[in-house]
């Protein structure tokens, strides 16, 4: 099958070459615990359940499409999170992957600390309460602006991104009388095995200050001299959707000797390293990620045994999971609109969603699975696409899975492991209404982000 792009989008219905699809599975009706979250079952009537709720009252009482998020499974990842890292080490949640006030609340009761990229992120967490020395401010292109607004509410660390916001954070804190406790992200070159929009630790693109040719130890340098800043460590970010510990072991070893050349030249023990986010999750049965004490403790091992080497303190260590502690927490719930077989080829399942609340098919080739949920089935199964319902030949749900050839409109189907970056990068395209964001727990259900409304869209449209 060709790879190359369209202008148009990804091309569909493309003829695969025989044995391209792996066997359909046993049991249509099961339920693989790697990609669902943990309260999700089935009850005595084939009807998927999560927090004690059947899938078929939520699309009564909130209609569909939705995302639905089982609070007790987010809460418990946190933990897990925390708990793997203990009291000497941080863990950032990386807001961007979804961010809503709820959320914020979560994370502070669980004890885990947040990671945002916007001053609309930023004024999120404030507002639900977060306490700003325990929030990171990221961004690659920060306005004058967002970096007041976060020097003033006394966020506990500034990631600088450039040799421009070296000057420009120290500017801003200074001004308001402050020191402000910042970090430098460097790019290692390192690569990791993942999507090429996705991979940032590579020089070739935006993100941070390169560690080749001096210029992130000259970004040191300017940094130390400067009143303004305190220089607190080293941010090091090489991808998302890592399952390999290898490039983090790259990366911590040119991180460390940074720290050793620092030392060096300027006398000084940074107290903290970061090593970014970006472990991976299964979306399908085929993924295999790491739990959190596995990568708790490699990573330690890797930062210890490096610092040994190069006869430093051993840093404190920051890591930042956003998809790992919320992605697996969550499924879109679709309702099934038309079903559209295509002799040798697959069935096109048709939802009332589609790229507008998914864009990651499209945009990152990404791959989920797909189940029926409002009821079970023992008819055979049937090869399909599920897609969504936009002028858009890309407009891809699911690629290829397989589902009971007897499905029919009105059925309720739903994708896991959308928790992350599905409601964050949702759009309106074709004035779609971005889906509501339910949380379930203990049988009880409640919207934390409503649904988009007719009105929503028209109030920004001043005519």
């Amino acid at each position: 099958m060709s790879r190359s792009a369209h202008p148009a989008g990804p091309r569909h219905a493309d003829v695969l070459p025989e044995g391209h699809y792996s066997a359909p599975p046993a049991d249509l009706n099961a339920l693989d615990p790697k990609v669902w979250a943990q309260t999700v079952g089935r009850d005595g009537d084939g009807v998927l359940n999560v927090g004690g709720i059947p899938v078929t009252r939520l699309a009564e009482e909130f209609g569909t499409p939705a995302y639905v998020l089982d609070e007790a499974d987010f809460r418990a990842r946190a933990r897990s999170w925390r708990d793997a890292f203990g009291a000497d080490a941080d863990v950032f949640y990386a807001g961007k992957a979804f961010l809503s006030r709820a959320v914020v609340r979560w994370l502070d009761e669980e004890g885990l600390n947040l990671d945002v990229c916007s001053g609309t992120e930023l004024a999120t967490a404030l507002s639900a309460g977060m306490p700003p020395e325990r929030i990171a401010f990221h961004g690659n292109n920060k306005s004058e602006a967002e970096i007041r607004r976060a020097v003033e509410a006394g966020v506990g660390r500034i990631v600088l991104d450039s040799f421009q916001e070296i000057v420009r954070v120290a500017h801003i804190a200074e001004s308001l009388g402050k020191r402000q406790p910042v970090q430098i992200r460097i790019t290692v070159g390192v690569e990791a095995h993942t999507h090429e929009f996705i991979a940032t630790a590579h020089e070739d693109q935006k993100f941070g200050i390169p560690l080749a040719g001096g210029q992130a130890a000259e970004a040191v340098r300017r940094a130390l001299r400067l009143d303004g800043l305190e220089l607190i460590g080293i941010h090091s970010h090489i991808g998302s959707q890592i399952f390999d510990m290898s490039g983090f072991e790259v990366a911590a070893h040119r991180v460390v000797g940074l720290l050793r050349e620092i030392r060096d030249e300027h006398g000084v023990e940074l107290p903290e390293i970061d090593l970014g986010g970006g472990l991976g999750i299964a979306y399908t049965s085929d993924d295999d990620p790491r739990e959190p004490h596995e990568i708790a403790k490699a990573l330690t091992e890797i930062v210890t045994r490096e610092c040994e080497a190069a006869r430093l303190r051993t840093p404190r260590i920051s890591v930042e999971p956003g998809r790992a502690i919320v992605g697996p927490t969550a499924f879109t719930l679709y309702e099934v609109g038309t079903v559209k077989p295509l002799e040798g080829l697959r069935t096109y399942v048709s939802v009332d969603g589609g790229m507008s609340d998914n864009i990651r098919t499209a945009l990152y080739d990404a791959e989920y699975t797909v189940a029926l949920v409002s009821r079970t089935s023992d008819a055979a199964p049937m090869l399909v696409r599920v897609v969504g319902k936009h002028c858009e030949s890309g407009d891809i749900v699911v690629k290829d899975a397989f589902l009971p050839a007897d499905l029919a409109p009105g059925d309720l189907i739903a994708v896991p492991a959308t928790g992350a970056y599905c409601r964050s990068m949702a759009s309106n395209y074709n004035h779609a209404l971005r889906p509501p964001v339910v949380a379930v727990a203990d049988g009880a259900a409640r919207v934390i982000v409503r649904r988009e409304t007719e009105e929503d869209l028209l109030r920004l449209d001043v005519g």
